[in-house]
């Protein structure tokens, strides 16, 4: 408490001595005077956090001192403390700035946990405003976040093919960024001022594949009406981000080698080719050389494709960017919100470090905005986050290295069915698992008889 200096301001000297004594055994530093005049000269000469006054003195009113404060030191938090409450004075109070209005009699008790809510407050804030600085500073390429050593490392391949447009393969778990990736790469290349088109290739039907990448003339199948043009010419001068790459078909993979290769196309239904100008940017979920051992992809169109490969690792493997990318969140959404929220709670962030974020970064994305949704205090709470992410810190609590595996799989689900009441569909959900597996699981154990009585605490 040291580093928060509290004014008390009353024109009674036995309510300063009995205040000044009470926070000052608690470790508080505490100034105190009976003068609003002498008050204003030490918030000139000293940098107090907090200040509390009374609303009727000789000289300057409560709510002047409290004005001329505002004005001076509009960090400073002054709560009004006065024996002759009125609400019309609380709302001017309010309304002037007053971080609270309190009644007198002094609680003692009362004091101490508004000082230590208003610490709270700043400590947050500073640790809020660090993190900005530092999001500023691992924000090389707008849209990436993070300082961690494996973005530092993709920071440095953006920065060293920016001058070439190399085919670029992409390999990271679904929600890790690919994407964003994709496009801070032709956002930072020569291409930049040309289009950047994207295409999942799993989210477009097999047989329509072709016809979008490639284009097709008019009554080359039913339905072709007229000639259409291709992603590839679409992105003529730029970069088409082929995401899902494995999941394309054999005949397909085929075709796109030689565009690769040759650099020209043939629409569907054509027998002419077309020159195309792209920088091609491929990406996929999968471990590509497992896909090229199974059979899934063409060893040839992966080595076409892997001249510059890049692996954005997942968000389990760089938890200390996990900090950043929540307050980036928040930034977001304040600039698309009519609300405020200045950040996250220490026992949140905790609990967001804890958890191994299954869904990556989309994954987080997701839980801010619904915290950020749900908040009521200006600031992301533990109890804003979703039970995944509150089961898993109280979860990972139970277990313990003393136990088996079996015992530890005991532990957890009768936690999960005491939790949810001894609903296995929300528990199995809790836990992660399918229902089933919960069934067979609560079965080979023997714990669902007695699970209420003998649940573990």
């Amino acid at each position: 408490m040291q580093d928060f200096k509290v004014l008390f301001v009353d024109d009674e000297w036995e309510v300063l001595s009995t205040v000044q004594e009470y926070l000052s055994m608690r470790g508080y530093t505490v100034t105190v005077t009976d003068s609003s005049l002498k008050a204003l000269e030490l918030i000139k000469e000293e940098e107090f956090e907090i200040v509390f006054t009374d609303l009727r003195m000789p000289g300057l009113s409560g709510l002047e001192l409290l004005t001329a404060i505002k004005q001076q030191r509009p960090e400073c938090d002054v709560i009004i403390v006065t024996g002759y409450g009125s609400v019309e004075s609380a709302v001017e109070a309010l309304k002037l700035g007053s971080y609270d209005y309190m009644q007198k009699p002094i609680k003692l008790e009362r004091v101490k946990i508004l000082i230590d809510r208003i610490v709270e407050k700043k400590k947050l804030q500073e640790e809020n405003m660090l993190l900005r600085t530092k999001l500023k500073q691992g924000q090389r390429f707008d849209g990436l976040v993070g300082v961690s050593p494996k973005m530092q490392e993709i920071y440095e391949m953006i920065d060293r093919i920016k001058m070439s447009s190399p085919t670029i393969l992409i390999q990271g778990e679904s929600g890790t960024g690919k994407e964003v990736l994709a496009k801070v790469i032709h956002q930072n290349s020569d291409r930049k001022n040309n289009p950047f088109v994207p295409v999942n290739c799993g989210a477009i039907v097999e047989g329509l594949l072709e016809s979008e990448l490639f284009g097709h003339t008019k009554g080359s199948f039913t339905g072709a009406s007229q000639d259409k043009i291709g992603l590839f010419e679409a992105a003529r001068g730029g970069t088409l981000f082929l995401d899902e790459i494995s999941r394309s078909s054999p005949s397909l993979q085929v075709k796109l080698l030689r565009v690769l290769q040759e650099k020209k196309i043939r629409p569907v239904g054509s027998s002419q080719e077309k020159d195309v100008d792209v920088r091609v940017i491929a990406a996929t979920n999968r471990d590509p050389e497992e896909a090229v051992t199974k059979g899934i992809m063409r060893k040839d169109l992966f080595y076409r494709l892997n001249v510059v490969s890049i692996k954005l690792p997942p968000l389990r493997e760089r938890k200390e960017d996990i900090p950043l990318l929540a307050n980036h969140f928040i930034d977001k959404f304040n600039m698309t919100s009519n609300k405020e929220v200045s950040g996250i709670s220490p026992d949140a962030m905790d609990m967001l470090l804890s958890y191994d974020w299954p869904g990556n970064v989309r994954q987080l994305e997701n839980v801010i905005e619904r915290a950020f949704a749900l908040g009521m205090d200006g600031i992301i709470k533990r109890s804003d986050l979703p039970i995944e992410i509150r089961g898993h810190r109280a979860f990972s609590k139970s277990i313990t290295s003393t136990y088996s595996l079996k015992e530890n799989e005991i532990i957890l689900i009768k936690k999960a069915l005491e939790k949810t009441g001894g609903n296995k569909a929300a528990s199995a959900k809790l836990l992660g698992i399918n229902t089933a597996t919960l069934y067979r699981k609560i079965k080979r154990y023997g714990i669902e008889d007695n699970l209420l009585q003998n649940a573990i605490s």
